[in-house]
């Protein structure tokens, strides 16, 4: 599973490969340039047939280094260069300087801000960003800002804009932008983004993969593993799908509370969901005035009568019911009096909607009964609920950097609540009590924009339950969970409509070995 790195944790990979014989910095840089290069050559190959135009501008720190080297290597390939330093040659980092030096003695050196203003030396062409990358903690001051703009200009309409690492303006750890004051900060928008050893968090968070374009990770000689702990980035399930022998029974009894009359549909996706997933047996827990609308819909689930919490209870003597997902469709008074029993019973639980937006205004009596096999399953509205000091944090201005993000949200909410939780949207970010996270980001070439339909949710709910029910773990269910859910909905494509997710589940697990 690969992982995503925060700005210090790219600076402590750096150093510590450095010390066990990966290289010296300069090494280092001239890889990473090397790397630009190749990419953006790969990116698009026409520019291979004859040398272009490249405007590089470099910033005060290793990421102008990048820059200098990048322009060395398209000036000895043929390319009409011009470079532009943003600071002080003499205060540049020793790698930096080096590299400065060496395009000096090519080409000259231009300043930042513009003396004048800047005309396309043709239609074409690349401008690199190679300012501040991962190294940014406040906003880009007016001088960049009206530099950046130039670009804009309709005479570089048609040039290629590639960010050395990280597009300048946005915050590595989170994807916001930062700074701003009273105008919107300024920013960098790539076509293609290089970084290098590893992604950063920011390039799948917020903003992030709209400003870098597409993304491309090159190697630079570090070794892998150098951070453990970093945020996992969900490519793949994490527990095994398929089903090795045995009984319905060893494979888990998933129990779904329905809502009353005509609010069943919610519950009868997340149900179907959990039967697709390889639940052993789903029951759909239902109060009378709506048992037979559910009756008329359902063939392979089973059906219980559930109208008040002994009801609940009740079905809950039987032990082999290991699994409940309570919320879709539930109704908010139905929760407040459903969600305590499904709790202090100890099963695995997934809570959604209303059984989350049931406790807005009580929410430490939800955390209070939580346990560590829950996991809540928000979007940003029902996260705002429950954790509203944390949402006010993620919709305030990102000042500095690095700024807070969803996955510190997140992790700061799955703390206070005492279990996982998964806060859903493009950018999935998955957090435990104790700090581990995941992010399964639906974005560049993987996006599924077509899961904002109604229902969606409630089969990610309803997966999530079906795996804790065949006895993967909270954590491991809700990403395998993400991660399928996503799948399907690339599957059936545009025109997707929630019914279609968990009919497609069997091909998508076939194709995964299943």
């Amino acid at each position: 599973m690969n992982r995503v790195l925060t700005a210090a944790q790219m600076r402590h990979a750096e150093q510590i490969g450095m010390e066990t014989g990966a290289g010296s910095g300069a090494d280092l840089m001239e890889r990473a340039g090397q790397g630009v290069v190749a990419a953006l050559l790969r990116r698009w190959s026409d520019l291979l047939a004859a040398p272009s135009r490249a405007i590089v501008l470099c910033g005060p720190g290793n990421n102008g280094g990048d820059g200098f080297v990048i322009a060395r290597l398209l000036a000895a390939r043929g390319w009409q260069v011009e470079v532009f330093l943003f600071g002080d040659p003499a205060r540049l980092p020793p790698d930096a300087r080096l590299n400065h030096d060496r395009w000096a003695a090519l080409g000259p050196v231009g300043r930042l801000p513009f003396a004048a203003p800047l005309e396309a030396p043709g239609d074409s062409g690349v401008l690199v960003d190679a300012l501040f990358g991962t190294g940014l903690t406040r906003g880009l001051g007016p001088e960049i800002a009206g530099g950046l703009a130039a670009f804009d200009a309709p005479g570089f309409a048609g040039w290629h804009r590639v960010a050395v690492d990280l597009p300048s303006g946005l915050c590595s750890d989170s994807g916001r932008l930062i700074g701003g004051g009273e105008g919107a900060p300024a920013v960098f928008s790539a076509d293609l983004t290089v970084s290098f050893h590893a992604a950063k968090q920011g390039h799948y968070l917020a903003e992030g993969p709209d400003l870098c374009g597409a993304l491309e990770v090159v190697d630079i000689g570090l070794p892998e593993g150098l951070v453990p702990e970093a945020v996992a980035l969900v490519e793949a399930p994490a527990v095994p799908l398929a089903k090795r022998g045995g009984h319905k029974f060893g494979h888990g009894h998933a129990l779904v509370i329905s809502g009353g009359f005509g609010r069943t549909g919610a519950a009868r996706l997340a149900a179907r969901a959990a039967l697709r997933i390889g639940a052993g047996l789903v029951t759909l827990g239902v109060p009378g005035a709506a048992q037979m609308e559910v009756a008329a819909q359902i063939t392979g689930l089973m059906m219980r009568r559930a109208d008040t919490g002994d009801d609940l209870a009740g079905l809950l003597e039987d032990t082999r019911l290991n699994a409940l997902c309570l919320g879709p469709g539930l109704g908010l008074e139905r929760a407040r009096a459903l969600v305590p029993v499904a709790l202090a019973s100890a099963r695995a639980v997934v809570l959604d909607a209303d059984a989350l937006s049931a406790f807005a205004d009580a929410p430490a009596e939800l955390f209070a009964a939580l346990h560590p096999e829950c996991v809540l399953t928000p979007h940003g509205g029902e996260f705002a609920r429950l954790f509203p000091d944390l949402a006010d944090r993620l919709a305030a201005p990102a000042e500095r950097g690095p700024a807070f993000s969803r996955l510190d949200a997140v992790r700061a909410a799955a703390e206070r609540s005492g279990c996982p939780v998964l806060l859903k949207g493009p950018d999935t970010v998955i957090a435990a009590p104790d700090g581990t996270a995941a992010i399964h980001a639906a974005v560049y070439g993987r996006a599924a924009p077509w899961l904002a339909t109604a229902g969606a949710g409630d089969v990610l709910a309803g997966l999530i339950c079906g795996l804790m029910a065949r006895g993967a773990g909270p954590m491991q269910a809700a990403q395998t969970a993400a991660f399928l859910h996503f799948e399907a909905a690339r599957h059936v494509g545009a025109g997707l409509i929630a019914e279609d997710l968990p009919e497609a589940l069997p091909a998508v697990m076939r194709d995964l070995g299943a």
